[in-house]
Order: structure tokens, then C-alpha cells, then sequence
């Protein structure tokens, strides 16, 4: 399936884009292949460079921790155990694959990253794809792979480096700018009526919030702490994404679905200034009084959202 294929921001797709195989990735023009983690295209030269990449649980040596990535190359698949996936030579960088990515690194083209299911728990999805912005590559080596060849000898294999861009510079697509306008022309009309709503928020508005729009949607509004349901005047229910390691300084918690809960404002508050802590269990402990509703004995996860117990440990410790 031939695409037009572009290095950097994909025009129609915005970060936070949910895809449920990976061919609607392939069809989103974010990745070249429907099989292979590394994407590359011809640039102006001619010469072969690397768009994107996708984290899919491929090699025992990559590691995921959202903000940067350690990224295994490619090999052919005779090069693989076809049964466990693991390497049985040592890789190369004349390999077109991770020949293309180590050209992006020397040209400093950014890098578009796609998390699969199979990816590290703690940011993937449990069953889709998504579209999780551009990264750099920092940093290229070659490395000894935890697992030595079948007959005992180093595997030696390609290894990348990636840090995600800062926000400001994930760019929006027209779509997004088209909302931001909107939202920008509403923030005018009603600022006196809704404060709240300000225009530099806008951007994380529209592009950020995507996860938590998802977690609220699947809730139906539900608190996950109370089981409080809030509605307006129309009947459309009101809740808040509440993120349980926080994003900003200095936790630098993920904005991605396994750290998000769909709470009532009320709750939002009580998480936010350590009134209530989960425990492993997903127990809910209350460790100040509290006015209202009261909370439920276990948090509630319902269909495809499962929170990370690395989360609710992390929030824990910061108040106990």
C-alpha cells in the first residue's frame, strides 16, 4: 500500500490519535509498514531516513519511560527465533532499516512514536494503537543485548535513544487549529461567564486531553472514587480526568490512559491533596475527614482501562 510519506507532524492525525490495528496506522500515514517497527521513506537526496517507529514489546533491551525511549534496531527475520522473537546474531547498521534511522539521528529529523498494546503496561493501551508525538534521537550506540546468541556469544545490536519534544513544539494539525480558533473566539465572547476557560490553555485542551476524554467517556461521568454521576441542566454528564501521578514538576507524571481516573470534582480534590490514597489491593484508604459522598470500598475499573499499580503506589508514597 503506497502512501505519501513525510518526515515529522502527519497532517490529520494529532498526537493522542487512537488506532485499533495497525493498519488504520498505516492508513493514518503515521508508519510505512503494517508488520515492522521502523518506517523510513527517500528523502530530497534520495537517501533512505527514518519516520517513525513503533514500541510494541519487539526486544528484551528496549525500555519505555514516556519522556525518552531506549529503542532496539531491526534485524531480518532470519536473524529471529521465529518462536520467542529473540535474536539469534548480532545486528547491523547496514541493515536498511536501522541504516535509515541512524541517518534521521545524523540529520536531526524528528520521529514519530506509536504505542502498541504490547508495549510497556504502565503507558500502553490494552488492545489499540496510539499516536504518542515526535521524539529526537539523542544518542546512538552499538550494545551487548541481555540475551547472548545460542551458542553463547554476545549479541551485539543496534541501540537508539529517543526524547519526546517538548509541547510547544508538537505541532497541531489544521484540524486542531481550526478548534483552537473556535475555542479562542468562545473564550472571547464568554471569559466574564467562564473564567475558566482560558485561552492559553487552549493547545492541552485539544490535544493533550485526549486520553482523558476517552477515560470519562468509557465512565459515563462515574467517579471511580464515589460513584457520584453529575449531570447538567441538559442531562450530559460532568466529570474531571484526574491524573494520578501528577504531569507537572516535579513528579512528571505520563498523560496517557493507565494514570488517568474519571472523578467528580469533589474526589478530583480529595486525590489531589492526599485525602484519599489506593492501595495495591485497589482499596480505597481515606486519610482526612471528608464532607459528601462517601467513597466506594475499592476503586472502579470498568472494560479496557486498567490503571497502573505503579501509579496509585507513587501517589501513596507521596502523602504517607
Amino acid at each position: 500500500m503506497e502512501i505519501e510519506r513525510v518526515i515529522g507532524h502527519v497532517e490529520g492525525a494529532a498526537t493522542g490519535d487512537v488506532f485499533h490495528r495497525r493498519m488504520d496506522v498505516l492508513r493514518a500515514k503515521l508508519h510505512r509498514a503494517n508488520q515492522k517497527g521502523i518506517s523510513w521513506l527517500a528523502d530530497k537526496d534520495g537517501s533512505e531516513v527514518g519516520d517513525a517507529i513503533v514500541l510494541h514489546g519487539g526486544y528484551e533491551d528496549d525500555e519505555d519511560h514516556w519522556t525518552w525511549v531506549r529503542y532496539t534496531g531491526a534485524s531480518p527475520d532470519k536473524d529471529k527465533d521465529a518462536a520467542t522473537g529473540k535474536l539469534l546474531r548480532s545486528q547491523s547498521w547496514l541493515y536498511q532499516d536501522n541504516a535509515a534511522l541512524k541517518r534521521s539521528y545524523e540529520r536531526k529529523y524528528p520521529i514519530r512514536v506509536i504505542r502498541g498494546f504490547e508495549g510497556d503496561p504502565r503507558y500502553s493501551l490494552p488492545d489499540d494503537y496510539r499516536y504518542d508525538g515526535l521524539y529526537e534521537i539523542t544518542e546512538i550506540r552499538t550494545a551487548i543485548s541481555k540475551s547472548p546468541a545460542p551458542d553463547g556469544s554476545d549479541i551485539k545490536i543496534c541501540q537508539f535513544d529517543l526524547k519526546r519534544l517538548p509541547d510547544p513544539l508538537q505541532e497541531p494539525t489544521s484540524a486542531e487549529r481550526h478548534i483552537v480558533e473556535m475555542l479562542e473566539e468562545l473564550d472571547e465572547q464568554q471569559e466574564e461567564k467562564f473564567p475558566e476557560v482560558r485561552t492559553s490553555k487552549v493547545q492541552r485542551l485539544v490535544r493533550d486531553a485526549a486520553a482523558a476524554r476517552r477515560i470519562k467517556k468509557l465512565y459515563a461521568g462515574e467517579c471511580q472514587l464515589c460513584g457520584l454521576r453529575m449531570e447538567g441542566p441538559d442531562g450530559r454528564p460532568y466529570s474531571e480526568g484526574a491524573h494520578i501521578k501528577p504531569i507537572g514538576a516535579p513528579h512528571y507524571g505520563p498523560d496517557v490512559e493507565p494514570n488517568i481516573l474519571c472523578l467528580c470534582p469533589n474526589c478530583h480534590v480529595r486525590l489531589d491533596i492526599g485525602a484519599v490514597v489506593v492501595a495495591d489491593d485497589w482499596s480505597i484508604i481515606v486519610r482526612a475527614g471528608m464532607f459528601g459522598a462517601d467513597v466506594l470500598p475499592k476503586l472502579t475499573m470498568k472494560g479496557w482501562h486498567k490503571v497502573h499499580p505503579d501509579y496509585v503506589r507513587y501517589h501513596r508514597e507521596q502523602w504517607e
